[in-house]
């Protein structure tokens, strides 16, 4: 049993672009549970104050992102399989399975593009309203909500090193600090604002994402092409 000429080579690339995949699915996954379990981001939306939770849009991002890694890896387990043993019928189920996946990342894609913007404003905005209620409540001398606030804005502050909505909050924050109404800023001296780093480190790292579906998509489609002529070689060989 075996096929011949051209064929056999399409068999061994689509084995090795298999493989490939399969690799990638691993480095996704890996990517997914550090994007899930880094410090810098698990700190900031594990935060709650009130009843009212950090947004939660990044990790469901994130573990659609580990499923996504996990179901690669098995995918490609099945193309290298099949590609080895020249069956149609595990190539044929690869093959609808890479269908399938296509179709996912692609509606991924749309809806990532339409909402990029959608993580940092929610954190935005929440760390607005911590803000917001630290201040008022140090202005109305209230010493049990302030804590809780203070508590939950010094963990953005800390994180990030910044300090204050803008540079006029950051810097009005900064005397308080130093005249000793508060203790909000990083003790490391020199920050930027905060609504520039939550937009600095959540974009970053929705385009690592972007960047990997990318790469899995171009992965893809060559093995769509493979596995069908792959498919079509071995129903055409004479050996059979």
């Amino acid at each position: 049993m075996g096929v011949e000429g051209c064929t056999k080579c399409i068999k061994y690339l689509l084995f090795f672009f298999n493989f490939i995949f399969w690799l990638t699915g691993g480095v996704i996954l890996g990517v997914a549970l550090w994007l899930r379990h880094d410090p810098q981001t698990s700190s900031l939306l594990e935060l709650e104050l009130d009843g009212a939770h950090a947004p939660s849009t990044f990790y469901i991002s994130v573990h659609i992102l580990i499923a996504v890694g996990a179901v690669m890896m098995v995918v490609g387990f099945l193309g290298c399989y099949g590609a080895i043993q020249e069956s149609q019928c595990l190539l044929g189920t690869f093959f609808a399975c890479l269908v399938i996946l296509f179709a996912c990342e692609v509606a991924a894609g749309i809806w990532g593009f339409m909402h990029k913007d959608t993580v940092s404003k929610e954190m935005i905005s929440f760390y607005d309203s911590v803000y917001d209620k630290a201040i008022t409540d140090t202005m109305t001398a209230d010493s049990t909500n302030r804590k809780a606030a203070a508590t939950v804005l010094k963990v953005f502050h800390d994180t990030l090193n910044c300090c204050g909505k803008g540079h006029a909050t950051s810097w009005l924050t900064q005397i308080s600090d130093t005249l000793g109404i508060t203790d909000l800023c990083p003790n490391s001296g020199l920050s930027s604002n905060c609504h520039k780093s939550i937009n600095e480190l959540f974009t970053d790292k929705i385009y690592l994402i972007g960047i990997a579906a990318l790469v899995v998509a171009v992965i893809m489609i060559f093995e769509m092409i493979f596995s069908m002529v792959l498919c079509c070689g071995i129903r055409n060989s004479p050996v059979y």
